[in-house]
């Protein structure tokens, strides 16, 4: 027996894509993602620009090839709106290039900056830092794995600049320089207390990354409750041990420039970690276990 044909009403939001069909007709067996090929190939633009709303209420249409049209509430004769994201930059090129421009700029700012010798605790503040963007990079090669594909091309120099000029020139200028205090003799208790608390934050962090990565496949998805250290006290651990390997480098580098750099990048990673708690309650009910705290336990 042949399946039921659904015809969709196709309409644009926002500026009209070129070739965007009037109507568009699949199998009830097909899925959203079906529903996205079809549209892209009509409208001769990549996948990765199209936003796919209901018109019923406007909820947005995922891309996923686990999910039938038939249970995303479309009917036959439902109305869709189509929006064009404008150019798109994958995820992982967006990571790769951000975080390059502080792992370039420290080293060289380390060894041109200073017209002395750099002293001891300027050297441990390069290698740590220089470490702790190298992590980032190899784990933006060969661990994480991102739901979606792309961003707004445009966003790229938004992220770029955070790290570029905060991260990068902004630390380093103000950590190198012949009269930073990181230039002057280190305490020793100080700095060790504060190696040891970036070596645990950096640990940790890829620890959870590594939880993370198991909860989905290849190429997929797909979203799972996180269990292990530390995803039973917070939500986001991974932001928890972040933010202890940033303490561990103000320590270090006794700069003014690395606190506005880590009070910045702590403030944004509350904010994901809200949006992700109330995710994880939403999509997984009674399963997940809900926490008080979201980053910073007894804090936020």
């Amino acid at each position: 027996m042949a399946s039921k044909t659904l015809t969709f009403s196709v309409r644009p939001r926002g500026k009209p894509l070129n070739k965007l069909p009037e109507e568009l007709s699949l199998s009830a067996t097909s899925t959203s993602s079906d529903l996205y090929s079809q549209l892209a190939s009509s409208s001769k633009t990549s996948i990765h620009r199209l936003r796919i709303t209901k018109g019923s209420d406007g909820s947005l249409i995922p891309n996923t090839a686990s999910l039938p049209v038939s249970d995303t509430g479309l009917r036959d004769g439902s109305s869709i709106y189509v929006k064009d994201l404008g150019p798109q930059i994958s995820w992982r090129l967006v990571f790769i290039l951000e975080y390059l421009g502080p792992l370039l700029i420290h080293p060289l700012l380390y060894f041109f900056l200073p017209s002395n010798e750099p002293s001891t605790l300027q050297a441990i503040s390069c290698a740590l830092i220089t470490l702790h963007f190298l992590k980032r990079e190899l784990e933006t090669l060969f661990l994480h794995r991102f739901s979606t594909a792309t961003m707004p091309r445009f966003n790229l120099f938004k992220n770029s600049a955070h790290y570029w000029l905060l991260a990068g020139l902004n630390i380093g200028f103000w950590t190198y320089r012949d009269s930073a205090p990181a230039a002057g003799e280190s305490n020793m208790w100080i700095t060790s207390m504060s190696v040891i608390l970036y070596a645990i934050g950096e640990l940790g962090n890829l620890y959870t990354h590594l939880v993370l990565r198991s909860l989905r496949s290849s190429g997929g998805s797909e979203r799972g409750i996180p269990h292990g250290l530390g995803f039973g006290v917070v939500t986001c651990p991974n932001y928890m041990f972040e933010t202890l390997a940033w303490l561990g480098i103000c320590g270090v580098t006794w700069s003014l420039a690395s606190i506005v750099f880590a009070v910045v990048a702590v403030g944004q990673m509350g904010v994901w970690a809200q949006k992700r708690e109330a995710r994880y309650r939403r999509e997984f009910g009674a399963k997940y276990q809900r926490k008080r705290f979201v980053m910073l336990p007894g804090l936020w």
